[in-house]
């Protein structure tokens, strides 16, 4: 998938997984009491963290990369609509594992 989309400094963009419709014994769920995924793939990842100091222009590499499978908190990241599909920008502090 090729998006239009730069992330700025430590964010990354992800594209979650589907919700599960079914419960594990075949329970069909409505939309409403589904929950929400906690897992993805990395879509786009920003050039890494810019140092804090005024006179530092080191910038600390990403430990993500376009492709991961990645486990993130419930409520992490900011939803967004961009080209039809759902995706997620947040920060890699909020990503919880590579999978």
């Amino acid at each position: 998938m090729s998006l239009n989309i730069k992330p700025l400094d430590d964010r990354v963009v992800v594209e979650p997984l589907a919700a599960d419709e079914k419960t594990a014994s075949g329970i069909i769920l409505p939309d409403t009491a589904q929950e929400k995924p906690q897992q993805g793939t990395v879509v786009v990842v920003g050039p890494g963290k810019v140092c804090d100091k005024e006179t530092c222009t080191c910038v600390t590499p990403m430990s993500v990369k376009k492709g991961d499978k990645v486990l993130y908190g419930k409520y992490s990241g900011t939803e967004i609509v961009h080209e039809g599909k759902e995706l997620l920008i947040m920060r890699e502090t909020d990503i919880l594992a590579v999978l």
